[in-house]
């Protein structure tokens, strides 16, 4: 490693104390009767009173003297020796934001990194999670001792995992530092992950029943280890020791950043966080200013949540509907014994309180998709079981139409069915926003939106244009034929990693006679509408420079003067851009129908002409969400549309519960007033 670029030095020695059951003031247990009275881990160690205790089950205890729970948190006695158990399961109730169950310690105090601080303990871990997926990093660990911030973004400058992948006899134990995001923006953050015994955190397998050598250096189940956190003058040291291995030594610098451009990220972090999107720069100053505070214990860092939503911390692991008993019946939790623990704090530490006030239930409490997109009051909605909300205020479903974190930040969820209940013109159904102004293409307006498709159904026909996609934006016209200048598409065949992106433009037909529209679709990522399979279960080819699932983008839709401009950006892709006048038509005759059209539209008669001025005077709208383009119906009604899926007669939690759904996250969005594109 480079020194120069990660400056961890090994350090001298350090001066260890700890409060053990021979040295603590209240651990003479030789004159308790085991049998007749309860050992609580405050009589084990006289650290309690400077934390609050979480369990797996969410909720603060407060300092837990006197205090036990034979579901997270007790004592057992072995050879003599008195142990604090700390157990949670892979789903239970979680604190904060988190998406992993905990029955650990939470330091009462905060303090600055430029006093000194101290924390240490001596444990060994029982079991990690049996289940999970070998791709996701986070999966089979557990997280027993933390630095974490109370302040900012609330990062976690220290975190020290155990991880071992089943059928394994030794696991490793690695630690991460956490870059305290510059901007407002924390869904950037990526942790830095450095080797004690066996690997760092990067090493995962290679496919979802593939796992990694086992670590020649690492550590057994119920193997004991200590380690010490000293944070001085802005300097972290820490010591890793276990008899047999080699006691290692680091310090790093928390108050002055060395990721501070991106230039500066390592090699490990873009192999890791960077594929997914998690590719921030931290503040010059790190972690200077912030308040942080100690954390111990059992942090389950196997969960439930399915991968395609976070391919490092979504474990996709055995959670039995959150059932704590039979998770930990079958192995499915996490559960770490302390022996000695200490805790040496600055005298000018402060209360930690508004760290709890602002965490404490907060997994339990409705954030409302309002809350995350403030434009909700500009829109109406229908939801994917034909129910019409006017007020979006304080409104969620959680079948259609709810908030959700993926682990970095907090996105707004669409989700609708195959089959349901639609519009009055629609075959699909759709979870999605109805603006409530309507304006005219000469005035015009901006919608802007940051998504990711998290599904799109897995059955349909492949010979069917619609199948396998979801519309996560429109403009529509509210009058006339009530056609679709702009309709922006993600679709994504079974079996492939990629998706595309495209949008589609819809003639506003001339005449009364609406029967001859059709579309023309233009590639963004991957391909157009038109490129569809040779057979029901037939698929074209993987596109190159598509989009996988969960992989977010970016649109913009500018109708100014008439003219549409739209821009479309993803990182790691072209920026796409576009412009089309919606006052003129290009496709007022016969011959001027394309050659995509002709393929895809003519053969089922659907061969119209456009009024020569478009869309010019009609009154359109914004939408924005989820509109399921994969229905039940009979491809040979119509090989276009009609996609043959299926719906499990109209069962939607049997479509949810079978892959017949579509499911869009949007983390940002705004609507307003058109505006002057830059030429």
């Amino acid at each position: 490693m480079n020194l120069n670029k990660y400056p961890l030095l090994v350090c001298s020695a350090l001066f260890v104390i700890i409060l053990s059951t021979s040295s603590c003031k209240h651990n003479s247990l030789s004159s308790i009767d085991s049998n007749t009275q309860t050992t609580y881990p405050s009589s084990t160690f006289d650290i309690f009173d400077n934390y609050k205790l979480i369990l797996g089950d969410g909720t603060n205890v407060g300092h837990p003297i006197d205090f036990e729970n034979k579901d997270f948190f007790y004592t057992v006695n072995k050879d003599e020796q008195d142990w604090v158990v700390y157990k949670t399961p892979n789903a239970g109730n979680t604190h904060g934001t988190s998406n992993n169950t905990r029955t650990e310690l939470a330091q009462s105090k905060k303090w600055s990194a430029l006093s000194e601080n101290k924390l240490t303990g001596t444990c060994k871990v029982m079991n990690v999670s049996k289940t999970g997926n070998p791709r996701v990093a986070a999966s089979y660990s557990v997280v027993i001792g933390q630095i974490h911030s109370a302040d900012g973004h609330e990062n976690e400058p220290f975190k020290l995992f155990y991880k071992k992948f089943p059928g394994h006899t030794k696991g490793s134990v690695f630690w991460n530092y956490e870059i305290n995001t510059a901007g407002d923006d924390n869904s950037g953050r990526w942790d830095y992950s450095y080797p004690i015994w066996g690997y760092d955190m990067s090493v995962v397998g290679t496919s979802d029943s593939d796992f990694p050598p086992e670590p020649k250096d690492g550590i057994k189940l119920g193997e004991e280890m200590s380690y010490e956190v000293v944070v001085k003058n802005g300097i972290m040291n820490l010591k890793f020791s276990s008899e047999g291995h080699e006691t290692k030594t680091f310090t790093k610098n928390i108050v002055q950043s060395e990721y501070s451009t991106k230039d500066d990220m390592p090699e490990q972090a873009k192999k890791l966080f960077g594929q997914i999107g998690q590719d921030g720069v931290e503040k010059e100053e790190a972690y200077t200013g912030e308040g942080l505070f100690f954390k111990q214990g059992c942090y389950n860092q196997t969960n439930g949540k399915d991968p395609v939503v976070n391919m490092v911390w979504c474990a996709g692991a055995e959670t039995h509907g959150g059932d704590i008993q039979k998770q930990y019946a079958d192995g499915n939790y996490a559960e770490v014994w302390f022996k000695e623990s200490s805790i040496e704090i600055s005298e000018d530490a402060i209360s930690n309180d508004g760290y709890f006030a602002a965490n404490d239930g907060l997994s339990k409490k409705t954030v409302y998709p309002h809350e995350v997109i403030p434009f909700m009051n500009k829109f109406k909605m229908l939801l994917g079981d034909g129910t019409h909300v006017k007020d979006l205020e304080k409104f969620e479903h959680k079948d259609f139409f709810y908030t959700v974190i993926d682990g970095t930040m907090r996105w707004v969820a669409y989700k609708t069915p195959n089959s349901g209940v639609t519009s009055k013109n629609s075959s699909n159904t759709r979870s999605e926003l109805h603006e409530k102004r309507e304006w005219i293409p000469e005035d015009g307006g901006k919608l802007t939106g940051t998504c990711k498709v998290m599904h799109v159904s897995t059955t349909g026909d492949a010979r069917v244009a619609a199948s396998y996609s979801v519309v996560v934006g429109q403009i529509h016209s509210g009058e006339g034929h009530e056609n679709e200048p702009f309709k922006l598409f993600y679709k994504k065949f079974p079996g492939h990693e990629k998706g595309s992106v495209f949008w589609n433009y819809e003639i506003n037909t001339a005449g009364d006679d609406n029967g001859g529209r059709w579309d023309y679709s233009y590639p963004i990522w991957g391909h157009d509408m038109s490129v569809v399979g040779s057979g029901p279960d037939e698929y074209p080819a993987e596109p190159k420079d598509g989009i996988k699932l969960s992989e977010p983008f970016s649109y913009e839709v500018n109708v100014h003067e008439g003219i549409m401009y739209l821009t479309f950006s993803s990182e790691g892709h072209e920026t796409k851009t576009f412009a089309k006048n919606l006052l003129q038509s290009e496709y007022t005759t016969k011959a001027d129908i394309p050659e995509q059209t002709q393929k895809l539209f003519v053969p089922m008669g659907q061969d119209g002409v456009e009024r020569e001025n478009a869309y010019s005077g009609e009154l359109n709208y914004f939408k924005q969400g989820a509109y399921n383009q994969t229905n039940g119906k009979d491809p040979e009604k119509n090989i276009v549309w009609c996609t043959g899926a299926e719906i499990y007669g109209g069962d939607i939690a049997k479509q949810y519960a079978n892959g017949s759904y579509t499911e869009v996250w949007f983390k940002e969005a705004t609507i307003g007033e058109s505006t002057k594109p830059n030429k």
